[in-house]
């Protein structure tokens, strides 16, 4: 009942079985790249700075690759193909959105030097192949995204989002909220809460002033504070799962699924969700929820709680640690069989 309880909630097919990867949209983009623009885009898989990931603007912390702003129209429409087959429509369009959004923060700060549109950077690590091991990262203000792909099967982890201003409070976009969900769900749960409840949930009465892991290359579990699953009613329950279901939804509609089963096969009683901060919209907050093999955060707590951080992490398999242990694990025992 368990399992059935969970998968109820996932708003994906459920048919998807197998985990597969178009390499062909990577190595159109590679392919339309000239030889300098190869140079700074592609490395050998083992290069280190695939670990290293960001979501401060680009003018601040710069970053590997070719960057879009540099890129004909051509080429820009290659990466967006691109992204769109490795993010969920909800998850492309979220993107695009947090981009588009730097035109709009180059209106509101002119005078800000790191207000650049388009100041996104593109890097692939290995050959884009059905049966290699390869990977690519997009990354700039508010973005963050890493994919490894080994043996045809995807690792989306770490993934980061964020937005500034949370919700637009004048002119003709006044209103507009990118990141929308996550944040109306997490009010919902706390909100929902017994006082007694309450007690266990909210760990801290200040909200941190952003994420806890920042942009750490490797992260294991937190402190275990907030509230055991096992100590929420079933509509509560059902809360959390949808607040799970939520951030992940961003993610492919395979990638989902098979997260999704990871946790439905832990023990959903020992996931914690944590508060810290105000109870209301316009007080800074701060939400973690843990289970055994991930963490999910969430902040609002700069520029008068107007500024949103998410990110989830797999403690075991950012970066595609673990399917890089079982491939190499695998390869071993088959050379082993075939010396034998």
């Amino acid at each position: 009942m368990r399992i059935l309880y969970f998968l109820l909630f996932i708003p994906f097919a459920s048919s998807a079985q197998n985990n597969t990867v178009d390499y062909s949209a990577a190595l159109t983009v590679i392919n339309s790249f000239d030889s300098t623009q190869k140079a700074i885009s592609v490395f050998s898989f083992d290069e280190m700075s695939r670990y290293d990931w960001n979501y401060l603007p680009a003018s601040l912390i710069p970053r590997k690759g070719v960057c879009l702003k540099d890129l004909d129209s051509t080429q820009k429409a290659n990466i967006y193909s691109l992204l769109r087959s490795f993010l969920s429509d909800k998850g492309f369009s979220r993107t695009m959105d947090i981009m588009n959004n730097e035109y709009y923060l180059k209106e509101l700060e002119p005078d800000m030097i790191h207000r650049i549109p388009e100041n996104y950077f593109i890097a692939f690590y290995g050959t884009p192949d059905k049966d290699s091991i390869w990977g690519w990262k997009f990354s700039g203000h508010h973005i963050a995204l890493n994919f490894t792909i080994v043996d045809n099967k995807l690792a989306f982890t770490p993934v980061f989002f964020g937005v500034y201003p949370a919700e637009i409070k004048e002119g003709q976009n006044k209103g507009r909220r990118i990141i929308k969900e996550e944040e109306e769900i997490g009010f919902e749960l706390i909100n929902m809460l017994t006082s007694e409840q309450k007690l266990k949930a909210i760990f801290q009465s200040k909200a941190f002033n952003d994420i806890v892991t920042t942009n750490s290359i490797q992260v294991g579990p937190l402190d275990p504070v907030g509230i055991l699953g096992k100590d929420l009613t079933p509509e509560q329950k059902n809360v959390l799962n949808r607040l799970i279901v939520c951030h992940l939804s961003s993610m492919p509609t395979e990638i989902a699924e098979i997260r999704m089963k990871r946790i439905v096969s832990e023990d959903f009683n020992q996931i914690r969700f944590g508060w810290a901060g105000g109870l209301v919209k316009g007080v800074p907050h701060y939400y973690r929820i843990q289970g055994k093999t991930f963490l999910i955060e969430f902040d609002n707590t700069t520029h008068n709680a107007n500024h949103i951080h998410i990110v989830w992490r797999d403690f075991n398999g950012d970066f595609g640690v673990d399917l890089l242990k079982e491939h190499y694990k695998n390869s071993k025992h088959h050379h082993k069989h075939k010396r034998q």
